[in-house]
């Protein structure tokens, strides 16, 4: 018995003598992505491996989205997307880190090829969180982001001026939303579109407005948003979402709650076109629409996949 006793002794007095270091303050999470719509996962990989290389969540999220904005699919972000009514592309796109409780977002820009990136530019480099227009473009440009020669667009513009008296009917569209957990648990996420095609030139929808578009917070998880953005933007969805899940909603769960409580107030009911895309800080992840199947894609530990999420039940 003395020699157990001894022996716990010992024992307890060298773990008091252990370095704070040899002990995790937090558990360690595995990275994982995800966005929306099938072509999301081109980001969602871009993503991971960025991540693999050494880079942060923030990095991952910057890359990722620039994987999607260079091919433009679906003609629906970067400047392969549609244009406005006057006939011209316009971009919006925001960034969030959660680790720094940073933001940076652009709106209304013109000819930039990484509408992402300039957000970031935004978030880091200045002491502004919102970017619009031609400010926007000047503020790229002096960050030697790449860019496309505009010099036809005043034609077009002014073009607006008969396009008012009869704009085009608005048509869809989808966003890339991209959401990254960092291996240390650290939280970030994007945003970028072209846009609803044949918007009034100036309409700015849901993507750069944080807790609309986007919302991150590194202590409970991040949402995303994609639909028509005006039904995002009038229930600040994203920060919904995110308010249900520190009460303790899983992802899912509060991805749901969430479009209920839009649909019961709302004179839509569930017509909305608005889909929600969650991931807490375990990791877990969440997904719903109102009106249609809403595919989005998720990539961890290695598999890569699109999954899936169908219409909630009207209640």
């Amino acid at each position: 018995m003395h020699s157990i006793r001894a022996a716990l002794i010992l024992f307890m007095s060298l773990a008091a003598c252990a370095s704070p270091a040899a002990i995790p303050t937090q558990q360690q999470s595995s990275p994982i992505a995800i966005a929306t719509w099938p072509f999301g996962k081109i980001g969602t990989e871009r993503a991971i491996e960025e991540l693999q290389r050494g880079g942060t969540p923030i990095d991952a999220v910057e890359q990722g989205v620039r994987a999607v904005e260079k091919i433009s699919p679906d003609r629906s972000v970067g400047l392969g997307g549609q244009p406005n009514a006057a006939g011209y592309v316009q971009l919006d796109a925001c960034i969030m880190d959660g680790k720094t409780c940073g933001a940076g977002s652009v709106a209304g820009l013109e000819g930039i090829v990484h509408p992402i990136s300039a957000a970031r530019r935004v978030m880091e480099d200045t002491k502004h969180v919102m970017l619009v227009g031609e400010g926007a473009r000047w503020f790229a440009l002096s960050k030697g982001l790449e860019s496309i020669d505009v010099s036809e667009l005043p034609a077009k513009k002014q073009s607006w001026q008969v396009a008012a008296q009869k704009p085009a009917t608005p048509t869809g569209h989808d966003t890339v939303t991209l959401l990254v957990l960092g291996k240390d648990g650290d939280l970030a996420g994007g945003c970028s579109t072209s846009g609803m095609a044949g918007k009034l030139p100036g309409r700015v929808g849901d993507s750069p407005i944080l807790g609309a578009g986007l919302f991150v917070d590194n202590e409970v998880g991040a949402a995303g948003a994609t639909g028509v953005g005006e039904n995002v933007m009038r229930h600040c969805a994203t920060f919904a979402v995110v308010e249900r899940m520190r009460q303790g909603m899983h992802p899912q769960q509060a991805c749901e709650a969430t479009l209920h409580a839009i649909a019961k107030k709302d004179p839509r009911g569930y017509r909305l076109n608005l889909c929600l895309l969650a991931l807490d800080k375990q990791g877990r992840v969440g997904a719903a629409t109102t009106d249609e199947p809403f595919p989005y894609a998720v990539t961890a530990q290695g598999k890569s996949e699109v999954r899936t999420a169908r219409p909630i039940a009207p209640r």
